[in-house]
């Protein structure tokens, strides 16, 4: 099919070929993607060996013949024709004076164009007339080049008049159809020849009981041509489309041994590379004639046929009605159909009987035309598609009827299917087709596809489907409503698409962080921007079909966008600014769509809730939520590592002398840190919810590390095992001896290592190495605990927290209630308290009872207490209490300080109460021993900067004292107290005769109102009563 051109004369010649606008259905099926442009697919079949011109000039042969007896054509008068040799440009008319009055001209308004809605030509009914002389009835044409002028003296010419002036008439029917078809004088005065020749005395014979092309072989002659390839090129052309109408398209079907079609055939062949003898003697013609008149009277039941049967089986009689019909439109203006179209559609039915058309095929064929018409021009006519839709109304009815023929249904729905399929490529993508100066044309394509559509899925579906396949599967739908909400969904998606495809996003690399995230911010955009145009442009037009056009649209935006997100999210490996940048401006978007949604859904029976329900929510602040919580997840496990590490490699040696803790606890809070600060740069309200987790993860770690510092073993390591009770025995031998060979104390007794030193009157710290390393574990936690007071600031007093339960809120004010500073890390900060109690008491007793045990515990009030004083371990002890303070931070001294202080005075009595068999002592001892326990009092109360308050002193040494009270107590005193507290510790009461003493259990918490302490003191107290007493009440032994 090719677009019309433009002419400037109108009674002249037609153009070539090349550019005619004569229907070109074999052409159509080659040709219509490639060569014109259009989509639009050919729904006739095609036709082997039949072009354009072939169809075009058979279609005119076969409706002058059908019309030659109506006015104009030859009617009431002899069939004329005309040689054209007027070198002024007049011509012998086809028409007469009277042409109008005998119903030849006619009315320039139109009846059909009125019921179709078209618009009438702009150009005055004068117009179509003919300038020159006034010729006698029938005639051809009137331009002076035409070539008819090559006929000469050859062709008699009757009836011609000499004009007697040059007039103006209107043009007869059979003019403005050989224009309109294109058809040149030469050939239409060859065609009125013959017909007069073969039809002489015959006028009244029907159209459809003429063999059209076997007349004209017959009668005409290659002397009428302007030479032999001239009249070859005809004679295969009728040669072809007996071939096309008995053979490759026969009405009746053929059998396949019939002799006359293989006979047929051979002169085909022979035809085409010379003419066949069309002489009066010629075999060929009779063959010829003989094989063409019996297949074409053919019956299907072998009666007697009332009409020949050559251009009535399918498609070819589609093929040639259609380009009759092609006729209607103006060549010069190819979008407005002739106001004479009333006339011609009258004229074109008389060719009905020869090609087998009936008014349902003539419908749908007309409708065809005025749609592909309106396609063919580059769709600048919506009065053509009017036209067209309303032609359709005529369809649907004929697609009810009952007696449908199958070869109707077959066109019908190949025709409908085309249509429709053109009509739903644009509408499943109106966004592209249709911009905003053009979008009125998709509110008349609209109601054209939805009834084709509708003709389609109730009237031939059912009937056709289940014989023929559709080109292209529709959707099924229940009412045009729903096909319209596909349309909306499609090209809605469709521009979206689009959109994605022009901005690259389709490429993007997700795992390019910016690309991704810069990417979905435009597109948002643009999202919002194509609902806001489709909301204003296109919704007002299909709100007509569609309830909520709208929000179908912002429903597709809505789920493609959130699709893209999802892609997006998928490849973000940790929550970022840009992450949440994203995640935003999606909420936002999705406020304006659902607003949409909401706006357009007023008016519906269910307030829109089922249109609502197809929007799965971004949930924007639950994504952000889980994404937090993966972040903190990753984060945290980064601390965790460096946790582990600090389990594994940890050797607790300062980190510098200005920074006397592990290197461990500076990388974690480091990193704890940099956590909390990240988080608060994440810009989005923080709900309190997420920082009490963080918060929580946070401090088990913190707590698991104070664990791994506090794992420095027990204090109860360091002290010594109890001696077994014993009673002195008073001046043994083995005492003698030995105090004569060593006046003072040097040597250890009774498994003392031999490290007896005399270091005391220059002693120097005996901290050892594992000591100093417990000041660091103490350090170190002391040094957790402040930066947890810095943490536990920025958590608690950054504005960006906001209130997220009623929980939180509740916890919150119950601290505050409590009066609890900080909100935060209150385990932790236990946990970290209690481990440097712990720490603390385990560096006590190592560096009394392991460092400082030479002078202290294994030496002090050995067998003699004036000679062996406590001056010498005091001053150890002070030079090792410079040295904690030297690497203890302020804040762990006091600590400290004072577990050694408990510690120091726990060895002192243990020296006084489980000294071993080395030590005895004296009640004259008292004064001496103290004098010393004040000495030890007064270390610690003057130790530093009052680290210790003189109270506490006095507190701890309570115990101390009052068992040194116990030693300046008379034995016969300590018996008595001892005997009453322990009847009174066992219960009995008061021991009567023959009853014993009940031994007091040893609880290690000595206390002078203790039977086990006063007990002891008696079994230290190197005294004959004393030893009397413990050997009668208990038995025990005296020492060696």
């Amino acid at each position: 099919m090719g677009h019309h051109s433009r002419r400037d004369s109108v009674a002249g010649n037609p153009p070539s070929s090349s550019s005619s606008s004569a229907f070109s259905p074999s052409d159509h099926h080659h040709h219509h993607h490639n060569s014109h442009g259009y989509d639009l697919s050919w729904p006739f079949s095609k036709l082997d060996n039949l072009d354009r011109e072939d169809i075009r000039e058979t279609a005119y042969e076969v409706f002058f013949t059908a019309c030659r007896s109506s006015p104009g054509f030859g009617g009431k008068n002899a069939l004329t024709f005309y040689s054209s040799d007027h070198a002024d440009g007049g011509a012998g008319g086809l028409g007469t004076v009277a042409a109008r009055a005998n119903g030849v001209g006619m009315a320039p308004t139109s009846r059909m164009k009125r019921a179709l809605g078209l618009k009438a030509l702009k150009r005055s009914p004068t117009r179509r007339s003919l300038s020159g002389g006034i010729g006698v009835s029938g005639g051809g044409g009137s331009n002076p080049s035409s070539p008819s002028a090559a006929l000469g003296s050859a062709s008699p010419r009757l009836g011609f008049t000499v004009p007697a002036a040059r007039t103006r008439r209107p043009l007869t029917s059979a003019e403005i159809m050989r224009q309109q078809m294109r058809v040149t004088e030469q050939s239409d005065n060859r065609l009125r020849k013959t017909l007069m020749r073969s039809l002489v005395g015959q006028m009244g014979r029907r159209a459809e009981t003429i063999i059209l092309p076997l007349e004209l072989l017959r009668h005409l002659k290659p002397s009428e041509f302007n030479d032999a390839h001239e009249y070859h090129l005809w004679q295969k052309r009728q040669i072809k489309i007996l071939e096309a109408g008995l053979i490759d398209h026969p009405a009746i079907p053929l059998e396949k041994s019939n002799t006359f079609v293989m006979r047929l055939r051979e002169i085909i062949r022979a035809s085409e590379s010379k003419p066949i003898d069309t002489g009066k003697n010629s075999e060929t013609l009779r063959a010829l004639c003989n094989s063409v008149v019996s297949l074409s009277w053919r019956t299907p039941n072998g009666a007697p046929a009332e009409a020949c049967h050559w251009a009535d089986g399918f498609p070819l009689n589609l093929h040639l009605y259609l380009a009759l019909l092609q006729s209607i439109f103006d060549i010069k203006e190819e979008t407005m159909v002739l106001d004479e179209v009333d006339e011609l559609l009258e004229l074109m039915k008389k060719t009905w009987s020869t090609l087998g058309i009936t008014k349902q095929f003539h419908n749908l064929c007309f409708t065809w035309v005025l749609f592909y018409q309106y396609v063919s021009t580059g769709q600048t006519e919506s009065d053509l598609l009017c036209a067209a839709f309303a032609m359709l109304a005529d369809v649907g009815n004929d697609a009810k009827r009952p007696d449908r023929d199958p070869n109707y249904l077959k066109f019908l729905s190949s025709v409908l299917a085309s249509m429709q399929s053109w009509s739903e490529k644009r509408l499943l993508n109106y966004h592209e087709y249709f911009n905003k100066g053009i979008v009125g044309l998709m509110e008349n394509l609209l109601p054209l596809a939805l009834s084709a559509t509708k003709i389609l899925d109730d009237d031939v579906t059912a009937t056709v489907l289940a014989e023929q396949e559709r080109e292209e599967p529709t959707v099924d739908v229940d009412h045009a409503g729903n096909r319209v909400d596909y349309y909306i969904r499609s090209s809605t998606r469709n521009s979206f698409t689009k959109m994605i495809e022009q901005g690259n996003f389709s490429s993007m690399n997700v795992l390019d962080e910016e690309e991704a995230t810069e990417a979905l911010l435009q597109l948002a955009k643009e999202t919002e921007d194509l609902a806001v145009k489709e909301k204003e442009t296109f919704s007002p037009i299909l709100k007509r079909w569609h309830p909520i056009a709208a929000g179908v649209a912002s429903v597709t935006l809505h789920q493609c966008y959130g699709a893209l997100l999802k892609q997006y999210l998928a490849g973000m490996s940790s929550l970022t600014s840009d992450t949440i940048g994203v995640l935003q401006r999606a909420g936002k978007l999705e406020k304006i769509l659902v607003q949409m949604v909401v706006e357009d859904s007023v008016d519906c029976e269910d307030g829109g809730k089922a249109i609502v329900r197809e929007m799965v929510p971004y949930e924007v602040d639950s994504v952000i939520y889980h994404l937090l919580q993966k972040w903190i997840e990753e984060r945290l496990e980064t601390v965790k590592k460096c946790l582990d590490r600090a389990k594994e490699n940890e050797t607790w040696n300062p980190k510098s002398k200005t920074d006397p803790y592990a290197q461990s606890s500076v990388e974690l809070m480091e990193l704890a840190k940099e956590t909390v600060d990240d988080f608060f740069e994440i810009p989005i309200g923080i709900s309190d919810d997420l920082v009490h987790n963080l918060a929580e993860c946070l401090e088990a770690i913190f707590q698991d590390y104070t664990t791994f510092v506090a794992s420095c073993g027990t204090k109860q390591s360091y002290v010594p095992q109890l001696p077994p009770l014993t009673r002195c025995n008073r001046d043994s031998k083995f005492i003698k001896l030995w105090k004569r060979a060593t006046p003072t104390c040097s040597v250890p007794i009774e498994g003392i290592p031999h490290s007896a030193t005399n270091e005391g009157h220059h002693p120097r710290p005996s901290t050892s190495r594992g000591t100093q390393r417990l000041y660091i574990r103490l350090n170190t936690l002391h040094y957790l605990l402040s930066h947890l007071h810095s943490l536990d600031k920025i958590l608690s007093l950054s504005p960006r927290i906001v209130p997220s339960s009623t929980r939180n809120q509740l916890r919150s004010s119950s601290r505050r209630q409590l009066g609890t500073s900080s909100a935060y890390f209150d385990l932790a900060r236990l946990s970290i308290q209690t481990a440097a109690q712990h720490v603390s008491e385990v560096a006590a007793y190592r560096l009394i009872f392991l460092d400082s045990n030479s002078v202290f515990y294994d030496c002090l009030y050995v067998d003699d207490v004036a000679n062996s004083r406590i001056r010498p371990a005091l001053r150890l002890l002070k030079q090792n209490l410079t040295l904690m303070g030297a690497i203890l931070t302020d804040r762990a001294q006091a600590l400290a300080i004072k577990e050694v202080m408990k510690a120091s005075f726990e060895a002192y009595l243990m020296v006084l109460l489980a000294g071993g068999s080395c030590r005895v002592f004296c009640r004259s001892d008292h004064e001496m021993i103290e004098e010393d326990c004040d000495s030890l009092k007064r270390v610690f109360a003057t130790c530093g900067e009052g680290l210790i308050a003189e109270d506490v002193v006095e507190r701890e040494a309570e115990t101390v004292e009052g068992v040194v009270a116990l030693m300046g107590q008379s034995t016969e005193q300590l018996m008595e107290d001892f005997s009453i507290l322990a009847c009174e510790a066992s219960g009995i009461g008061v021991v009567g005769a023959g009853h014993k003493l009940p031994m007091p259990p040893t609880t290690g918490r000595w206390n002078r109102a203790d039977p086990n302490t006063i007990l002891r003191v008696l079994c230290y107290r190197n005294d004959r009563a004393a030893n009397l007493f413990l050997k009668r009440t208990f038995q025990l032994a005296k020492r060696r």
